[in-house]
């Protein structure tokens, strides 16, 4: 979708340097344990590459203006933005979106019981307000922490400057998902873990655990592979030492003959 231009950040006036968002109130610190510690920044990074010209991140402020206080400025829990300066993000401690010359791509907030009501309401207006092409909810409780829709997960996608609702498919109780234009990816509700799936490769983007378990799936097959080498090797030996165990036998018997069949002269009395 093409979102309107925004116009270059002006220079804050009599500032010696490049002026820095606030740090995120701690209610808005909800992205730990379904984004970060999964590992999601980093799986999504090595899936969409180009860290040079992409922004992902989590609780890192994101606002069209730049104010001293945390007025109209939002943190969301997984921001990603493409075709964008990551350094000017960094310098910034933010995302500040006429600096950046257009809105986030995708948002994603992780409801929490404080901050689920503001997810739906507050929120949604606030990005829709930014531009934000598309806006996710997560609640891993399933709804509870989501009064007004009750929903596991929710997707909206801005069209003609507002949001509508993306459809959400369920498989069974515990398994909910919705795909993302966006990112070209489903995000999965899963027994209340946050899941990405990519439908080209027909696989789940890596957690940490998925790669802990790949490693020591892969230290075991490393280990069952010397393990038969080791036996192979034992075999050969085994079998070479009973060849030669053979051979001298048959040459002791060969002997044996031979001393029968020429038993020579008599012994001299």
């Amino acid at each position: 979708m093409t979102t309107k231009p925004f116009a270059p950040a002006p220079d804050a006036p009599d500032a010696p340097g490049i002026i820095q968002f606030a740090p995120p109130p701690p209610d808005e610190m909800t992205a730990f344990f379904k984004v970060n510690f999964p590992g999601y920044p980093n799986s999504l990074a090595d899936h969409f590459g180009s860290p040079e010209t992409t922004i992902i991140t989590s609780e890192i402020a994101a606002a069209l203006l730049l104010t001293p206080d945390w007025e109209g400025v939002r943190y969301p829990d997984l921001l990603i933005a493409f075709n964008v300066d990551p350094a000017a993000g960094l310098a910034r401690n933010g995302y500040l979106i006429p600096e950046q010359g257009k809105p986030p791509d995708f948002v994603l907030e992780i409801a929490s019981e404080r901050t689920g009501y503001r997810d739906e309401t507050v929120k949604r207006q606030d990005y829709a307000g930014m531009g934000v092409p598309e806006y996710w909810r997560f609640d891993p409780t399933g709804g509870r922490f989501y009064r007004v829709h009750r929903t596991h997960i929710a997707g909206d996608r801005l069209v003609d400057g507002e949001y509508q609702p993306i459809t959400i498919h369920r498989t069974d109780a515990e398994h909910y998902w919705g795909h993302s234009d966006a990112l070209n990816l489903d995000l999965c509700w899963e027994n209340g873990e946050l899941r990405w799936y990519d439908p080209a490769a027909q696989r789940y983007l890596p957690t940490f655990d998925d790669e802990r378990a790949a490693r020591l799936a892969e230290s075991n097959r490393a280990d069952a592979e010397r393990a038969a080498r080791l036996a192979e090797s034992n075999r050969a030996d085994a079998e070479r030492a009973a060849r030669i165990a053979a051979e001298a036998r048959v040459r002791q018997l060969e002997a044996q003959l031979r001393r029968q069949q020429n038993p020579g002269p008599p012994e001299t009395p």
